[in-house]
C-alpha cells in the first residue's frame, strides 16, 4: 500500500501533521497502536462520568485556537480557571491581579520570608512580561500572511522585533529553578511551595511562565477528547487514513517501507515519525542506508537518544464520589494545584531509598517493602496534587447530583518499575490509592471519603504501556538529561523536525525540549509543511 506520507503516532503531533497535509490533498496513513487516537490528549467514559485520560486542559499559547481555525474546526471552549492552594488557604487565578494574591498566600504560609517572597514575585512579574511577548499574537505559522498584508506589516513585524529581543531574555533563564530560586531565598520549604509542582531540573524560565499559562487555560466542552474527535473526523473527511492497533516494528528508510506487528507494509515517500525517538531508532534498518554519509549521522542520532531518559510521570487516582459539585465549588475551581502541607518535598529524599542508581533504575533500590511504603506514605503527605474536576466546567460530565475526580501526583518511574519486578505492583497501587484519599480527607475535602463511589488509577507503567513513552514520560525529554538530544532552543525550533534522514521527519514532545502540547502542535505544523515542501 502506498502513500504520499505516513504518520507514526496518533496524538496531537500526528493528527496535526496529518489534518494539514490530508487538507491539502496528499494520501495520508496514520499508523497509531492504541485502539484509539489522541496519546496524552483523550477522555473516556467510566459509568456515566467523563474522565481525562491525559492532559486536564488546553493551553493555547498562541498556537492552538490559530490551528483550528486554519483547519476549519470549530470547537466550544470552556474558560478554565485555575487555583492554587497550601494547606487550608486557596486563592483563585483570574487575571494578573491575582498575583497580588498568591503573594498574600505566601505570606501567610511562610510570614518570615516576605522579603524573599516579594523578590520571587517580582521574578514572577518579569517573566510575566516576556510571556505576553511571546504569545502576543496568533503564532505566524497558523496565519495567512499573503491573503492580509496589513497585518503582516503593522501587527507580525514589529512583533517579531519584540519577540527576538525577548528570546535573548529568555535564554538566560535557563537554570533549573530550584537553584535559580535559591538566589532569591534560603528556605527550603518556600522554594518547594513554588518548584515542586514542576518536573527535575526544570528550567527556570519554563516553571515560572506557568503562572501566565494558567490564566491561558481552555477546556473543550465533552472533555479534551472532543479536540481529538474534531480532528479525526476533518481527517476522514479529507480521505485521510486511520489504523488503530497498528503498532510499527519495521523501517527501512532505502526502500522508504514500514511494517506492522501483522506483518503489513505498507511505502511512504515522506514519513513523520510523531512517536517515540528511541523506537524510530531500534527499528530503523541502518544496514539498507546506502549513503554512508546519512548512515552515520543516524547511528549518531541512535546513539545519542539510546542512553536519555524520558521526563518524569504521575500516578493518577480516579475517583467518583455521591457528592456534588456544589460542594467542591465552594472550595477550589475546576482545576486546583494543591499542597496539603508546606513542610515541602526537601525534607524527605528518594535518593535515601536507593544505592548508586543503575542505567535501568532498578537493580540496586533496597528490596525491604516496608521502606519503601513508609517513604511513599510521606511522600503523598507532602507532594503537590493537580486535581481536576470535569462536571464542574461541564454539567453534561457526570450523573445528577455526582461528581468525578481525577487527582494525580508526579511519581518516579524507576520506583514504580522496581515495585512492579518485586512483585508488589497491585498493593502498591491499593495502598498508593488509600493514602491519597486518607491525605485529602484529612485536609482539602474534609469527610469525603465516605462519599466514594468508585476508585481507579494508572501510573507510570500504564503511561509506558499506553503511548509509548520511555519512562512513561508525560513531556519528552528529562531535564536531568546531562545533553537532550533534541533541538532544546526556542530560535532553533523549525530545526526540531529534522532527522539524519532526508525523507524523515518528526514531531511531538520528544522532537524538541521543553515540550507540552501547544509544541507538539507546533512542530506537527512544521513537519506537515516540510513534507509539503519537498513534495512539490
Amino acid at each position: 500500500m502506498n502513500y504520499d506520507v505516513i504518520i507514526v503516532g496518533g496524538g496531537i503531533a500526528g493528527l496535526t501533521s496529518a489534518a494539514f497535509l490530508s487538507k491539502d490533498g496528499y494520501k495520508v496513513l496514520v499508523c497509531e497502536k492504541e485502539e484509539k487516537v489522541g496519546g496524552l490528549v483523550n477522555s473516556f467514559n467510566y459509568k456515566g462520568f467523563t474522565f481525562d485520560g491525559g492532559i486536564r486542559a488546553i493551553e493555547n499559547s498562541g498556537i492552538v485556537f490559530p490551528m483550528l481555525r486554519q483547519l476549519g474546526l470549530e470547537i466550544d471552549f470552556i474558560k478554565n480557571n485555575v487555583s492554587i492552594g497550601i494547606e487550608n488557604e486557596i486563592i483563585q487565578l483570574t487575571s494578573k491581579a491575582s498575583l497580588v494574591d498568591y503573594q498574600h498566600l505566601l505570606n501567610h504560609q511562610f510570614p518570615d520570608n516576605t522579603d524573599d517572597i516579594q523578590k520571587i514575585i517580582n521574578e514572577l512579574k518579569r517573566v510575566m512580561t516576556y510571556m505576553d511577548v511571546l504569545y502576543g499574537i496568533d503564532n505566524p505559522l497558523f496565519l495567512d500572511l499573503k491573503k492580509d498584508r496589513a497585518y503582516l506589516l503593522k501587527t507580525v513585524i514589529p512583533w517579531m522585533f519584540k519577540y527576538f529581543v525577548t528570546i535573548k531574555k529568555i535564554v538566560k533563564l535557563d537554570t533549573p529553578v530550584y537553584e535559580y530560586l535559591e538566589h532569591f531565598s534560603k528556605n527550603p520549604a518556600l522554594i518547594d511551595m513554588i518548584g515542586q509542582h514542576f518536573f527535575k531540573n526544570t528550567p527556570a524560565f519554563f516553571a515560572l511562565s506557568y503562572f501566565s499559562l494558567y490564566l491561558d487555560y481552555q477546556y473543550p466542552k465533552g472533555g479534551t477528547g472532543a479536540m481529538i474527535e474534531s480532528m479525526k473526523t476533518l481527517l476522514l473527511d479529507y480521505k485521510g487514513e486511520i489504523r488503530t492497533q497498528t503498532e510499527i516494528c519495521k523501517l527501512n528508510p532505502q526502500l522508504k517501507q514500514i511494517e506492522d506487528l501483522n506483518k503489513n507494509k505498507f511505502n511512504y515517500k515522506k514519513l513523520i515519525w510523531a512517536s517515540d525517538l528511541k523506537k524510530l531508532y531500534t527499528i530503523m534498518d541502518l544496514e539498507s542506508i546506502e549513503d554512508a554519509t546519512v548512515k552515520q549521522k543516524v547511528l549518531d542520532q541512535k546513539n545519542a537518544v539510546s542512553n536519555k531518559i524520558g521526563g518524569d510521570s504521575i500516578f493518577t487516582l480516579y475517583l467518583t464520589l455521591d457528592l456534588d459539585k456544589s460542594f467542591l465549588k465552594n472550595l477550589f475551581s475546576a482545576h486546583l494545584f494543591y499542597t496539603p502541607s508546606k513542610k515541602g518535598l526537601l525534607t524527605i529524599n528518594l535518593n535515601d531509598l536507593k544505592a548508586k542508581l543503575s542505567e535501568s533504575g532498578d537493580a540496586n533500590y533496597i528490596s525491604d517493602k516496608e521502606a519503601i511504603f513508609k517513604w511513599l506514605r510521606k511522600y503523598y503527605e507532602l507532594t503537590t496534587y493537580e486535581i481536576s474536576c470535569p462536571v464542574m466546567r461541564d454539567a453534561n460530565l457526570a450523573p445528577k447530583n455526582q461528581t468525578g475526580l481525577i487527582v494525580s501526583t508526579l511519581l518516579d518511574y524507576s520506583l514504580v518499575k522496581h515495585i512492579f519486578n518485586m512483585g508488589w505492583y497491585e498493593e502498591f497501587k491499593r495502598f498508593s490509592q488509600e493514602c491519597i484519599i486518607t491525605v485529602l480527607d484529612a485536609t482539602l475535602l474534609k469527610g469525603f471519603k465516605n462519599k466514594i463511589i468508585d476508585q481507579f488509577s494508572s501510573t507510570p507503567l500504564t503511561l509506558e504501556k499506553k503511548t509509548g513513552n520511555s519512562q512513561g514520560a508525560i513531556t519528552g525529554w528529562a531535564f536531568t538529561n546531562a545533553i537532550i538530544p533534541v533541538v532544546s532552543s526556542l530560535p532553533d525550533v523549525g530545526k526540531s523536525i529534522d532527522t539524519p534522514h532526508p525523507d524523515i521527519f518528526q514531531a511531538g514532545q520528544w522532537s524538541f525540549s521543553p515540550s507540552g502540547l501547544p509544541i507538539s502542535v507546533l512542530t506537527g505544523k512544521l513537519a506537515a509543511d516540510a513534507v509539503k515542501k519537498q513534495l512539490k
